[in-house]
């Protein structure tokens, strides 16, 4: 169930016992199964998950898009099997593919989805004509889309999702493929909806850097079944086994340094200790206070030269995946 941590009047959606089967008997493939979620107004919630997992099943079922085989949803209030037309009237999806018609110009795509929306033309207009300022594409109004870099065209496409000014804005991987630049600004725009505008942003994205520095909570999903929720600093901290601390050692005595380590510290199995992808680092992971003291006693006596000791918070790239299997040689981990 929910933990209702939440008032009712700050819940964007919920969702009980959300599952999906797809598929009969022998067949049957539990997309998703018992989810249960609280999404907070003016959040960026993250769902996190290899390729299956079930994210873009749950966003088709709070979208109305999909039904569901088990369970139930309630976004903005809404009912997404009753009421589709009147929640997407208030909520915005952005695909990980833009999919603009790259023959009309920038000003013209967002006038149009304006009117669709049931704006009249003026007031499409004048929305178009905000936005287009609002994503920096001012100056390129009025040039054909297929003119346009990938990232401006990522921007145009978020921008086109706001025209209708939706309470409730879910995107799939809205990074993907673009340049550092580009990316951070798709991160500002992201930040300035939720601080700013209030709008409750669910993200789906298999970049954990963008998770960890865009999400104030996230889900885990695995083959369907949430498998941890909380903000990825909480993630991080329940799974941290101990101190981590990252070692930086003269590069000729590596080798030395470790097997002082190893003798200071190897005989704990609770204790990882390995070295680093760069010359002269080494890495001693779930170690306690006494352990880490144990170390740096066993460097000193071997007369290893030390340059640093580092301790480090751990990520949600660690979190995750401690909580989930490495997808297989050559897949994405969303």
């Amino acid at each position: 169930m929910p933990d209702g941590r939440f008032p009712m009047s700050e819940i964007a959606l919920t969702t009980r016992r959300l599952g999906r089967t797809f598929g009969t008997g022998d067949r049957a493939v539990r997309a998703l199964e018992g989810l249960e979620l609280e999404v907070r107004r003016g959040e960026v919630f993250g769902l996190l998950g290899h390729n299956g997992a079930g994210k873009t099943t749950t966003v088709r079922l709070l979208n109305g898009v999909l039904k569901p085989t088990t369970g139930s949803a309630t976004v903005l209030g809404l009912d997404p099997q009753v009421d589709g037309p009147a929640l997407r009237e208030r909520s915005g999806v952005l695909t990980e593919t833009p999919a603009l018609d790259e023959r009309l110009e920038a000003r013209e795509t967002l006038a149009l989805f304006g009117r669709i929306f049931g704006l009249g033309a003026r007031a499409a207009a004048d929305r178009a004509a905000a936005l287009l300022r609002d994503f920096g594409l001012e100056d390129r109004a009025d040039e054909p889309v297929a003119a346009f870099s990938k990232g401006m065209k990522q921007r145009l496409a978020l921008a086109r999702t706001l025209v209708h000014e939706p309470e409730l804005i879910f995107l799939d991987e809205p990074t993907e493929g673009l340049d550092p630049v580009a990316a951070r600004e798709v991160h500002e725009l992201v930040r300035t909806m939720t601080r700013q505008q209030g709008r409750t942003v669910v993200l789906c994205t298999h970049n954990l850097v963008e998770a960890q520095r865009l999400c104030d909570r996230v889900a885990v999903l695995q083959r369907g079944a949430m498998v941890a929720l909380g903000t990825p600093a909480e993630l991080a901290r329940r799974l941290q086994r101990g101190r981590r601390v990252r070692f930086t050692v003269a590069v000729e005595r590596a080798a030395e340094a470790l097997a002082a380590l190893r003798a200071a510290v190897g005989g704990d199995a609770a204790i990882d200790l390995h070295a680093g992808e760069d010359a002269g680092t080494l890495h001693l992971d779930g170690a306690g206070p006494e352990g880490v003291a144990a170390a740096v006693a066993a460097l000193v006596a071997a007369e290893v030269p030390v340059h640093a000791v580092v301790p480090q918070e751990p990520s949600l790239e660690d979190a995750y995946f401690a909580l989930v299997e490495r997808p297989a040689e050559g897949t994405v981990a969303p």
